[in-house]
């Protein structure tokens, strides 16, 4: 599977679903319209673009467009690059009829035209990585939210939310959405520290 460095921006969890049966790249959906009045999303996807760059891939639809040109508007362009799928005629299998426009969108495109439709993007596709250093070695895990005090105990999802306003994320982010987002944007060391401000103590 291709791995991609840039964080793919999609319409809604359908496309994310889609997309990472083809490329292992942090994917990050819009819940449609709702990302023209969610400020939170909006700044997320700022600090996403500054640190790794976005690819915006939506549907061909009205809608789509719409979608893609609030964005074009609201990000910084030198970060961002833009992903068209063709316009293929059809409906995904969980519709029972098509959209307004008879267009599959980004859930029903085949695997390599998504993967092709990447690449035109201008996609960075890493290469694979020695055998020797094990993948995502630094990586912030869910077994350090445990000891950080951020999942499974009593406090747990008080931490979280006063971590979330401490960083300005979206305060709807879930635990495993909030570990994806600080993979993406500090190192573990970093982390600590932060969380070593927000709790006042000499333990996160």
């Amino acid at each position: 599977m291709k791995r991609v460095e840039e964080v793919i921006v999609v319409e809604g969890k359908y496309d994310k679903n889609a997309l990472s049966q083809v490329v292992d790249a942090s994917i990050v959906t819009l819940d449609g319209f709702a990302a023209f009045h969610d400020r939170e999303k909006l700044s997320f996807l700022r600090r996403l673009a500054d640190k790794r760059g976005l690819i915006i891939l939506t549907d061909s639809d009205g809608a789509g467009f719409v979608l893609r040109n609030f964005l074009k508007g609201a990000l910084p362009s030198e970060r961002v690059k833009h992903a068209y799928i063709p316009d293929i005629p059809g409906k995904e299998r969980r519709k029972r009829a098509p959209g307004k426009e008879g267009k599959l969108g980004v859930e029903g495109m085949r695997p390599d035209v998504l993967l092709e439709t990447l690449r035109r993007a201008g996609a960075t596709f890493s290469d694979e990585r020695p055998a020797s250093v094990p993948p995502d070695a630094d990586a912030i895990t869910m077994a350090d939210f445990m000891e950080w005090g951020l999942s499974g105990g009593t406090r747990s999802a008080e931490r979280r939310r006063a971590l979330l306003k401490r960083l300005a994320l979206p305060e709807k982010l879930n635990a495993k959405a909030l570990l994806d987002a600080l993979n993406l944007l500090y190192t573990r060391e970093q982390l600590r520290d932060i969380l070593l401000e927000v709790s006042g103590t000499d333990e996160p």
